[in-house]
């Protein structure tokens, strides 16, 4: 099938996904850079989570929710790489129609994931500083638990339609997207057919989970900053504030692209596409790379403990 292909829907059998658009003999110099953002990814919320584990000073309900963080990034990053390496390291562009909604389908739940645990994470510092003695007994394994799984059915819930939203769709222009990986948005421009019913389905998914998540985000931190400002304390104020500052560049890192991409697609089409390809693919691959990063540099404990098993590594040696 050729990436000019506008046969009949039967054809449709794969899409072509687009590398560096209008660029494809470029594509060899992304491979190991891309690589290398997926080895770090790895490498960083590997070691988040490893950290977490031996050290049982960590075993708090801000560092769980932060391994759930670390669980998603992973999930969501692993999402994309198989369709991104294989373009930018093997030049086999192709993607088999139901690979490829599958693939949709774990990119957006793992995005709607990620904001849950966004939310759940300000709860989580909204709890310890308004009530930092009742933290631990509110906060339990079980509630956290409980929390874990609520943002996971939520985020099936919502993103399982997606699919089949897809699958009702006839395609009879061209197959080639404009992106490395599958999203809702793009294939849905390809069909033949009215797509109301995807892109109002698509709106409702972004005001009722991120658009929602976003503002439960704000709302927690005008209570969180209503209670710091009670504290009789500078320093108390401070260190209350600190605690915050590694979830807030996580959210910045979620969000700001997120705000990003979705300007761009809706009032960006004069742009080159490859300025929408960086976007998207800046929104997908920065977070799980950064967030490991923000949370050592900016987490004593954990930067104290990745430091110690460094240094305790080097005395062997």
């Amino acid at each position: 099938m050729t990436m000019n292909s506008t046969a009949s829907h039967a054809n449709h059998h794969s899409f072509i996904l687009t590398g560096i658009p209008g660029m494809s003999d470029k594509n060899p110099w992304m491979a190991f850079p891309l690589g290398f953002l997926y080895t770090l990814t790895l490498l960083g919320n590997g070691t988040i989570l490893a950290v977490i584990k031996v050290d049982e000073s960590l075993h708090e309900p801000m560092y769980y929710f932060l391994s759930i963080l670390a669980v998603t990034d992973v999930s969501l990053s692993m999402s994309t790489s198989p369709s991104m390496l294989s373009i930018f390291w093997f030049n086999a562009p192709e993607i088999p129609f139901d690979a490829c909604i599958t693939q949709m389908f774990f990119i957006h739940g793992f995005g709607v994931v990620e904001s849950g645990v966004l939310v759940s994470m300000a709860f989580d510092r909204f709890v310890a500083i308004r009530d930092p003695l009742r933290y631990a007994s509110i906060l339990t394994h079980d509630i956290i638990g409980k929390i874990g799984i609520a943002v996971l059915i939520r985020a099936v819930c919502v993103v399982l339609p997606v699919p089949f939203l897809i699958k009702r769709l006839p395609f009879c222009h061209s197959n080639v997207l404009s992106h490395s990986y599958c999203l809702h948005q793009d294939a849905m421009r390809l069909a033949c057919a009215s797509t109301r019913i995807n892109s109002l389905y698509g709106l409702i998914i972004v005001i009722f989970t991120l658009g929602l998540d976003a503002l439960i985000i704000l709302f927690s931190y005008m209570l969180i900053l209503k209670t710091v400002l009670g504290i009789a304390s500078r320093t108390e104020r401070v260190k209350a504030l600190n605690t915050c500052l590694s979830h807030i560049c996580a959210v910045l890192l979620f969000y700001v692209p997120l705000i990003g991409v979705t300007m761009i697609h809706r009032f960006g089409k004069h742009l080159s596409p490859v300025v929408h390809t960086l976007m998207a693919n800046i929104y997908l691959l920065l977070p799980p790379v950064l967030n490991p990063i923000v949370y050592s540099v900016k987490t004593k404990q954990i930067r104290r403990r990745i430091l110690h098993m460094f240094q305790g590594r080097k005395d062997r040696a």
